[in-house]
């Protein structure tokens, strides 16, 4: 679903509006609730497990009404735009646009990111302003740059829809409704889990899984260069929120849009490096179309801003430490996930 996942067009009203909307469509009706099947989520090494709100525990029903919501253009206002369309499989649920495209090719003004282990996030879109998956789910739909459909609308069409309904009901007790939706979006999403990059089998124990520039770029990243200060854990994000130094002026004012806090221009969410040589180009924006123009970008130690992270100065690489640290990020591209059947 489109962003983080990333335009957020809509305002902070529109989010507590949705939070009182979500609220409202909570209340279960007199019904005796539906057989339904847990999900056991398998648990990588090294993965925790991750927060799972009460209301919405992973069940295979509520996962494939998830999964059907997302890869169906119908909770777009002309049926042609889908959570999928900008989060595509093949492309670690991202895609390769410098920023997002909805309906009638309206074009969003951030770029894409991957949802692989959006799981484990504490809070979503570049600016942090969703608390959790389930009420991230619903900005989208509702953007009039991507889907432009209001909730009641897109809860609306699927009563009519006979298999929705009873999808619906057997997995939240209930017939289509904001709550519905976004949690059975949510619970899809949840399952997404990337951890079989060649990296991770390194770390498990086979030291044949990278090549030797791939080990000489893992000892830069993780040693010399602190990369893993920022981009750390299983995940190779501390969710923090940072200024990297891309601009001097930012159109874009990332977490200050929400804020309001002038020490707040221009951070944007540390993205998860997981897959990231599949999901070109890079950046808040995409004005960065590839990995070599990334560090590159990252050498130069970046443009002056008040709010840029100390931690951005200029490195002085060679053209083989550069070329090494490349091919440690192409490790973390994990093609079991991309090739997934159940996330297809």
């Amino acid at each position: 679903m489109n962003h983080e996942l990333p335009t957020m067009n809509y305002q902070l009203p529109t989010i507590i509006s949705i939070l009182a909307l979500l609220t409202i469509t909570a209340c279960r009706p007199d019904e005796s609730p539906q057989v339904q099947t847990p999900h056991n989520l398998q648990l990588p090494v090294g993965f925790p497990p991750p927060l799972m709100p009460d209301d919405n525990l992973l069940t295979n029903e509520r996962i494939e009404l998830g999964k059907k919501l997302f890869f169906d253009p119908v909770l777009s206002r002309d049926s042609t735009i889908s959570c999928a369309t900008c989060h595509l499989p093949s492309k670690a649920f991202a895609d390769n646009l410098p920023v997002s495209v909805g309906i009638h090719g309206r074009e969003g003004f951030r770029n894409v990111p991957s949802l692989a282990n959006v799981a484990w996030h504490p809070y979503f879109f570049r600016e942090g302003g969703s608390p959790s998956l389930e009420t991230q789910a619903l900005g989208p739909i509702a953007d009039e740059v991507e889907m432009d459909l209001t909730i009641a609308e897109a809860a609306a069409r699927l009563r009519t829809d006979d298999e929705y309904v009873e999808m619906s009901k057997i997995a939240y007790d209930r017939e289509p409704n904001a709550y519905v939706i976004s949690r059975a979006l949510a619970a899809f999403q949840r399952i997404l889990v990337s951890s079989d990059a060649p990296y991770d089998e390194y770390i498990r124990g086979n030291q044949s899984a990278l090549t030797p520039e791939q080990i000489n770029g893992s000892n830069l990243f993780f040693n010399e260069l602190q990369c893993a200060t920022c981009h750390t854990g299983f995940n190779f994000t501390n969710y923090n929120f940072e200024n990297n130094g891309l601009y001097e002026n930012y159109e874009d004012e990332g977490r200050a849009r929400l804020t309001t806090q002038t020490n707040d221009i221009g951070k944007f969410k540390v993205a998860s490096l997981r897959n990231v040589a599949l999901t070109p180009p890079y950046m808040h924006d995409g004005s960065l179309p590839t990995l070599e123009s990334v560090i590159e970008h990252y050498n130069s130690g970046g443009s002056s801003h008040a709010n840029k992270s100390l931690l951005i100065q200029a490195l002085n690489l060679t053209a083989q430490q550069k070329s090494d640290l490349i091919s440690f990020l192409e490790s973390l591209s994990d093609e079991t996930f991309i090739n997934n059947p159940e996330y297809q």
